[in-house]
């Protein structure tokens, strides 16, 4: 084959666009967006203040996410249908939505897991010691 036989519809593989909806990648089946995400995704929005949304694309293991990221660094992460459908989510829900792949993950995010990291040692030595 020619090298722009494949753009002249020549003869040779065609590159094809993986399913949608289960999407297989290496050896991990990328399970799509639920109903049940969606009501996750709400029930923090409401039940937290400062909240606000980080929109991560879809990459090779999993689908689009919506990361929400409270006040205080608590966080969630759940898949979401699409890009637009996670801003309109945010708009709906008036948290503040940004692109994580340009603006990054906040630093709160990070020090909340670094504080739950070190209560979980400080338990788990807590327990050994006392046995």
């Amino acid at each position: 084959m020619a090298l722009f036989d494949r753009f002249r519809g020549g003869r040779g593989p065609k590159m094809r666009r993986p399913a949608s909806d289960s999407a297989r990648t290496g050896s991990t089946t990328v399970r799509a967006s639920d109903a049940g995400d969606e009501a996750h995704l709400r029930e923090f929005v409401t039940a937290r203040r400062g909240v606000e949304g980080f929109v991560e694309p879809r990459t090779a293991v999993s689908d689009v996410t919506l990361l929400l990221v409270a006040h205080d660094g608590e966080w969630t992460r759940r898949r979401v249908p699409s890009v637009d459908w996670a801003h309109r989510f945010c708009n709906r829900h008036q948290v503040p939505s940004y692109d994580a792949a340009v603006v990054g993950i906040p630093q709160r995010m990070r020090d909340f897991n670094s504080r739950k990291l070190a209560a979980e040692k400080a338990e788990r030595r807590r327990l050994l010691e006392g046995d």
